[in-house]
């Protein structure tokens, strides 16, 4: 019902920035959750930051704090993901990823979008 399409990945050496943007089409709902998560080589996929699409209320995770900036454009129904001052652990691919409300799993997923950091 929703169909989620990353893109703003890239190489940047560390220290840069990127933005990613998610861009939705379908039915979005005002109780959604819109979140980031990443997977880097070898690793789970982890938490990044959610943003609840009707109040714009953010959660980060304790490693972007300061760094990460969630937000979404309601009219144009996309999230974006301001990363700066980036590190080479940051490097992953990024998803972006919905949900009803926080009951639930996110069930609705990108197909992900590559940030590599360089040293």
């Amino acid at each position: 019902q929703v169909q989620l399409v990353e893109s703003g990945g890239g190489l940047v050496q560390a220290g840069g920035s990127l933005r990613l943007s998610c861009a939705a089409s379908g039915r979005i709902f005002s109780s959604y959750h819109m979140a980031w998560f990443r997977q880097a080589p070898g690793k789970d996929s982890e938490f990044v930051a959610r943003i609840t699409w009707s109040g714009g209320n953010t959660l980060y995770a304790d490693f972007v704090k300061g760094r990460f900036t969630i937000s979404r454009d309601n009219r144009n129904n996309t999230v974006y993901l301001q990363m700066n001052s980036l590190k080479p652990e940051d490097t992953a691919v990024y998803y972006c990823a919905a949900r009803w409300d926080d009951k639930l799993p996110y069930n609705y997923w990108g197909q992900g979008t590559q940030v590599t950091v360089s040293s």
